[in-house]
């Protein structure tokens, strides 16, 4: 048999190890949708090459993901790289300039940090990137493992440990003292994000309570997300949690296998994952393919080793570090990973916080509806004097310049 034969089997025998799975390999999807992607509904009848047509045509008709900054790297206390970008503030966008005495420093400009969700990457943040570009200092920073960022140097290797929700607090502090060493914070954080938040404030509490002007936590969790049931009967969660476990680590000790069976059952994932990361039936394709693409770049073995730290997260206690501190919680209320209750949740360890509880909102909110998204972490900038009263938001990024 050729080479070429050889590739056919391999990835017939992926799919069908795949397809085997069974609730197991729904499971994979429940859990790396939850924090990814989804598509357009694809007619079952349109060809499998006018379908991948279909999707060239919306990755090149999207501008999603194209916004590029001031590239950096910091590095974890396990020596792990992580990759971010810097977009400062434009002079001709921002308010005017005030008088100071002279020989009197400025003070640093207040740095917003936008930390990404699971199976995600910086570029989730595109529409509320677009918006903000020019009137404040922002940070977009790929988690460990995760978009331009290393794998994680304590994940690989003989000596591996488990990837934890405490790791990325401190990931989150590298990336701080490298990208804005001083001035105010506001931390803005999606899913896994919120999460590293609420890490960063259990292990740096006087960072937080120092530095941090404001907080949102859009669709995360303090805990108890072993709990959730993701839209699932009780007979199908049960089965899910009892097989996941033992599923991730096969898939993961055979990434390349797997991968290649996930590539040839594009469209049943890709149907599966839009159940997980949208609400609304009339998500723009573009912005659906785009997210779809967000997860392809995720390899399994990564989905596999971060799914343990969720089941083991619980950071309600660390909240009250951000007592005092304007904080919003937004949730999308057809959230079916971390439901709407979570953030509910959240915000009775916060009364002061201003909840937010979007309609017809799915996982991946800030890319469904990202005017809502938009306009309330503005709100959040204008509470911290970030920015001025008077700033003029953009519309969204809706009709963002590729490479701009």
């Amino acid at each position: 048999m050729g080479e070429t034969g050889t590739g056919e089997a391999v990835a017939a025998a992926a799919a069908g190890h795949w397809r085997r799975a069974g609730v197991a390999g729904a499971a994979i999807g429940v859990i790396a949708a939850g924090a990814a992607a989804g598509v357009a509904v694809e007619r079952l009848t349109v060809g499998r090459g006018m379908r991948r047509k279909a999707r060239l045509a919306l990755d090149a008709a999207g501008p999603y993901g194209s916004l590029r900054g001031t590239p950096g790297r910091a590095v974890a206390d396990d020596g792990t790289v992580l990759y971010y970008e810097v977009d400062e503030v434009d002079p001709q966008a921002a308010a005017p300039r005030r008088r100071r005495l002279f020989g009197r420093k400025a003070p640093a400009p207040v740095t917003v940090v936008f930390s990404h969700g699971y199976c995600l990457g910086q570029d989730s943040w595109h529409f509320q990137r677009a918006a903000l570009r020019g009137l404040v200092r922002t940070v977009y920073w790929d988690q460990r493992s995760h978009g331009r960022s290393a794998r994680g140097a304590s994940q690989t290797g003989p000596g591996a440990v488990p990837v934890t929700i405490d790791q990325l607090g401190r990931d989150l502090k590298a990336v701080v003292e490298a990208a804005a060493p001083e001035g105010p914070l506001v931390l803005v954080g999606h899913s896994m994000g919120g999460m590293t938040m609420m890490a960063l404030a259990a292990h740096c509490p006087e960072l937080v309570r120092d530095r941090v002007a404001a907080a949102a936590f859009v669709g995360t969790s303090a805990g108890r997300l072993g709990e959730v049931n993701y839209g699932l009967p009780v007979a199908g969660v049960n089965a899910v949690r009892r097989v996941l476990p033992g599923v991730l680590r096969a898939l993961g000790s055979q990434a390349e296998l797997v991968e290649r069976g996930r590539r040839a059952t594009a469209d049943l994932f890709a149907g599966l994952v839009k159940r997980y990361s949208f609400s609304s039936g009339d998500v723009d394709p573009a912005v659906a393919r785009f997210a779809e693409r967000l997860i392809e770049s995720t390899p399994i073995d990564v989905v596999a080793e971060f799914y343990p730290a969720f089941v083991e997260h619980d950071k309600s206690e660390a909240l009250g570090v951000f007592s005092g501190t304007p904080v919003l919680v937004l949730s999308g209320d057809e959230d079916l990973v971390t439901p709407s209750t979570h953030s509910e949740a959240i915000a009775d360890r916060l009364p002061h916080a201003e909840l937010v509880i979007v309609p017809d909102g799915g996982h991946l909110v800030m890319l469904e509806h990202p005017e809502a998204v938009t306009d309330r972490i503005a709100d959040l900038l204008v509470r911290a004097g970030a920015v001025p009263d008077a700033a003029n938001v953009g519309t969204y990024g809706s009709t963002a310049q590729p490479g701009g």
